[in-house]
């Protein structure tokens, strides 16, 4: 062959029995531009030299995950009408005991869900009523407390007379 030529034709055969030319592109020094060789088994060679080194870093598209924050809400009541919240990060505790006002704890359950909001309104439900309970008794008891105390400023007065 002659001076290099800026394409160098590969003769292959086709399916049907011909022959068919393929240009492939080469360098002033009669190298293949892109790498390959124009012998049959060195492309064999070469391909399995060069194989696809693994990317850094993330890989690009697919599903991602969200990252997720674990946090961790305690809320406790008692009967007597008393909240308390405690708040965890992971291990590390941030809230202890904080007090709740029951008025706070029932707003904050609405706005998260119907089902929570239910299961604290039954137990709040249930200290209200014995709170009205409570105060009953104690309005009684605070009726007997006047009634005794105006008899004995009425017996007081009729022994000034």
């Amino acid at each position: 062959m002659t001076a290099p030529a800026e394409n160098a034709a590969e003769e292959t055969q086709t399916p049907s029995g011909g022959l068919a030319a393929q240009a492939t592109p080469v360098t002033p020094d009669g190298a293949p531009a892109n790498g390959q060789s124009t012998e049959p088994g060195e492309a064999a060679e070469a391909s399995a030299d060069e194989a696809p080194k693994p990317k850094r870093g993330r890989p690009k598209g697919g599903a991602r995950k969200t990252r997720s924050v674990e946090l961790t809400l305690t809320i406790s009541g008692g009967a007597d009408g008393e909240w308390q919240a405690d708040l965890r990060h992971g291990t590390e505790r941030l809230v202890q005991g904080m007090i709740i006002p029951a008025a706070a704890v029932s707003r904050a359950a609405k706005e998260l869900h119907p089902e929570i909001s239910g299961g604290i309104e039954t137990v709040l439900d249930e200290t209200r009523k014995q709170h009205r309970e409570r105060l009953e008794q104690l309005e009684a008891e605070m009726s007997k407390v006047k009634q005794a105390l105006a008899e004995l400023e009425d017996e007081e007065d009729e022994e000034d007379e």
